[in-house]
């Protein structure tokens, strides 16, 4: 039963990916707010299709702690594909950082470039990682839209506990801007590796912001004993 239903998910989850990416074809010749419009849709219907196929409740907690009136950045625990689409439902059309290949993927790569998407390669050093830093604070300076990142660099398992990357302090420091931390679970249901979907519950959960002035290692420390610590209250 369990790899029926996630061959059922599999196939609604492509083939709606594969049709909104046509249908936002044109939207490469629109304003980039247009393409950012498809990834919000995709969140909800991924959000969707894992409640109804995969009976799993999805549940936002302290969206309250989002910022109104202010610039701000979200630090996201990462576990699964779902929170690439999911949180697009629920923040203000955010800007990516995200490893240069997926700009090579064709089409794909395309619409994360249209978003204003910023491509770093990892583990590495190269011209273009020099200036990153700069690029992101000129980025979100012009930008209306909150930036997104994945501290931990890349999916991991919910029970592993990897330090976070030094990098998401210096863009604390460079861009002088509040972070919202996000913890969430979402590997229990959608693990990163294997076909098999699991029924279950998955809480994205808004933690207290992190306010700028503190120094970049403070502020590494605070966020990573805020996001594991409601990892282990919410798994």
């Amino acid at each position: 039963m369990l790899l029926l239903r996630s061959l059922i998910f599999n196939v609604f989850l492509y083939s709606g990916i594969t049709i909104v990416f046509l249908l936002a074809i044109p939207a490469l010749f629109l304003p980039s707010k247009i393409t950012s419009i498809f990834g919000k849709f995709l969140g909800h219907y991924v959000i969707f299709i894992v409640r109804f196929f995969l009976n799993t409740k999805v549940e936002f907690k302290g969206l309250n702690n989002i910022p109104n009136n202010e610039k701000y950045f979200v630090a996201s625990a990462h576990q699964s594909m779902f929170e690439t689409f999911a949180l697009q439902s629920v923040l203000d059309y955010p800007v990516f950082i995200l490893k240069k290949e997926l700009l090579k993927i064709p089409l794909f790569g395309l619409y994360l470039k249209k978003i204003k998407s910023i491509e770093i390669t990892r583990d590495t050093i190269t011209k273009d990682n020099l200036n990153f830093f700069d690029k992101v604070a000129s980025i979100i300076k012009n930008e209306k839209r909150p930036l997104l990142i994945f501290p931990q660099g890349t999916r991991i398992k919910p029970e592993e506990r990897v330090p976070f990357k030094k990098g998401v302090g210096r863009i604390y420091e460079a861009l002088n801007i509040t972070c919202v931390p996000i913890a969430l679970n979402s590997g229990s249901v959608w693990p990163k590796n294997g076909l098999i979907k699991y029924p279950g519950r998955i809480t994205i959960s808004f933690l207290k912001p992190i306010k700028p002035g503190l120094n970049r290692d403070e502020f590494l420390k605070s966020l990573e004993v805020k996001i594991y610590d409601e990892i282990k209250n919410i798994s």
